[in-house]
């Protein structure tokens, strides 16, 4: 069974962290970063290194992709009461038999950058809202989409000690690029749901729909995932692990069940 192949990955992440992992932080600091992780917009710098394997893609269901994205997560103050938040995710994929005579392919896929502009000081409703872009920096044509692309992007949500409800969405037209790729017009909804414990562990569900205006298609995985905060030789750092099956999907997307990890080191902004 492919997915067992991630399942070796998690397991083997987690049992190597147990292995190294000193101390965790004292349980009030520790539960309230991990509170912030599941703010998009929060003030804390944070790098997500998110490891996904994706299995039976394609019209005969050969294909496999495994994606490391990298998405760094930096606040910058603007004044006492406005911060920018960029989000960066740039991928680095290896895939095989996306389709019949593919073949493979190995490098970077297409990076999206996001902006938020948001409240310093949050409310009873936390939101952001800013620009989206899609740069082509894929370096094989079967890795990315070859167009430039932006639009908007919001994020909306809600803390409740410690439960997180929210959810983020943006909508990329593109608007240059090679003239013989397709054209893009892309809605993506992210809603998500989380509980933090006083321990600094957090599970939660996430879907990720994607409509394609093009196509009238789409797609959507739904992730269930876990994730813990601890210290590395002083370092703060969230490690994670995560199911996904796709509920909704086109001939070329992935099928049925996937899995994630995933490591991130944060960086508390004082």
């Amino acid at each position: 069974m492919k997915v067992g192949r991630c399942s070796c990955v998690a397991a083997s992440l987690l049992l190597a962290t147990a292995a190294v992992a000193e101390q965790a932080p004292a349980a009030n600091d520790a539960a309230a970063l991990a509170l912030k992780l599941s703010n998009p917009v929060a003030a804390l710098i944070s790098v997500p290194l998110q490891f996904n394997y994706d299995a039976d893609i394609g019209p005969a269901r050969d294909g496999e992709r495994f994606t490391l994205n990298i998405q760094p997560v930096v606040p910058f103050k603007l004044s006492a009461d406005w911060n920018l938040v960029s989000r960066t995710i740039l991928p680095v994929i290896s895939q095989g038999s996306i389709y019949p005579g593919a073949g493979s392919q190995t490098g970077l896929g297409d990076t999206v950058q996001s902006v938020f502009l948001t409240p310093a000081k949050a409310g009873g409703m936390i939101w952001g809202a800013g620009a989206v872009v899609l740069v082509p920096t894929a370096t094989d044509k079967l890795l990315g989409g070859g167009k430039w692309g932006a639009g908007p992007t919001g994020v909306v949500l809600k803390q409740m000690g410690p439960w997180t409800v929210g959810g983020l969405a943006n909508h990329l037209w593109s608007f240059a690029g090679d003239s013989g790729r397709n054209d893009i017009s892309a809605t993506f909804i992210n809603p998500f749901f989380t509980h933090t414990s006083k321990s600094a562990f957090t599970y939660g569900v996430a879907a990720d729909i994607t409509y394609d205006w093009h196509s009238d298609t789409v797609t959507m995985p739904v992730t269930v995932s876990a994730s813990q905060l601890t210290k590395v030789s002083g370092q703060l750092v969230t490690f994670g692990v995560g199911l996904r099956y796709y509920v909704a999907t086109t001939e070329f997307s992935p099928h049925g069940l996937a899995g994630r990890v995933s490591a991130t080191l944060l960086f508390p902004v004082k």
